[in-house]
């Protein structure tokens, strides 16, 4: 009885640190914020016939980032990426977002906003086994 008083209780799961490799997600921020701010520096919200275009800037945005979390880590997660651009009417923006399951997984946002359009784009890595 007296060893069990000595014993320190177990470490809890989430803080015990995964032999794992975590995905590096201060790079895809520093990639998405540059990505946004190059890409709709220019763009105005069109016209109801070219709503095409933000469909465009959507997929645009997403692929490229979806590519980018592959060239820092190819293998071992899944990737999800979620674009979203709305007009400005003046009513702002905000994402947030908390999904971590384990240790390795995370979640990279960014959002970018001009007199014309919002943009938000969420990018999750979630770990494979």
């Amino acid at each position: 009885m007296a060893n069990a008083a000595l014993r320190s209780p177990p470490t809890p799961r989430s803080e015990v640190s995964s032999p794992r490799p975590k995905f590096e997600s201060e790079l895809l921020k520093a990639y998405m914020k540059k990505l946004l701010s190059t890409t709709l520096s220019s763009a105005v919200w069109p016209e109801p016939k070219e709503r095409d275009r933000v469909k465009s800037w959507m997929k645009e945005i997403g692929d490229r980032v979806k590519d980018r979390m592959l060239e820092i880590q190819p293998k071992g997660f899944k990737y999800i990426v979620l674009t979203q651009v709305n007009e400005n009417l003046g009513q702002g923006g905000r994402a947030d977002i908390v999904c971590h399951w384990e240790d390795t997984d995370t979640v990279a946002q960014e959002v970018y906003y001009n007199d014309s359009l919002i943009c938000i784009c969420i990018a999750l890595a979630i770990r494979t086994f």
